[in-house]
């Protein structure tokens, strides 16, 4: 099967099982930051949207150990860049129905949680299909070492995603259930 065909069939599966009030555990994921000993506070993180899984509460667990967040904002020219962001903030809606911060103070995260359409026990990830996180992360990565979190349901997990040479890989992958490492 093909990345669209698994695309499609995963989104309608998140779709028909997304339950709202299933939410992370802030204290494991806290835990996990913890663990990589950076030493600036900087999260990526994205607003939920179509069904993803809620975050909304691990941010504002991360707010009282003050951590800065940063959203992604889709640039011209099919690029992405992270810009700051608090609870408190507008967002405005992107051209994919996306919410989007107004700011324009770009920042780069140190960690980044990435929302998943689905993804394998290789560390794989299947997004939406634009490219935008896969292109962001190789840009960075030239200046900085970024954390990466995929972040979704455990009922998203396919055998194997096909790749290419484009695909960035996870670090780890957190769902409902569990931290995979």
């Amino acid at each position: 099967m093909n990345k669209s065909a698994i695309r499609k069939k995963l989104i309608n599966l998140r779709k028909k099982n997304y339950i709202a009030n299933i939410s992370l555990n802030p204290n494991k994921l806290f835990n996990l930051i913890e663990k990589q000993n950076l030493s600036s506070k900087v999260i990526g993180c994205y607003y939920p949207f179509n069904y993803e899984l809620d975050i909304l509460n691990i941010l504002e667990a991360l707010d009282n150990e003050n951590y800065i967040f940063s959203l992604p904002k889709i640039l011209k020219n099919n690029e992405m860049n992270f810009f700051q962001w608090c609870k408190s903030d507008p967002l405005k809606i992107n051209i994919y129905g996306i919410p989007e911060p107004i700011s324009n103070k770009k920042i780069d995260p140190d960690i980044l949680l990435i929302p998943l359409v689905g993804f394998d026990s290789q560390f794989n990830r299947l997004g939406y299909g634009g490219g935008y996180y896969d292109r962001y992360l190789s840009k960075v990565k030239l200046d900085k070492k970024i954390f990466k979190i995929g972040v979704g349901f455990s009922f998203q997990a396919v055998k194997n995603l096909p790749i290419n040479k484009f695909d960035q890989k996870l670090d780890c992958i957190i769902t409902e259930k569990k931290i995979i490492l």
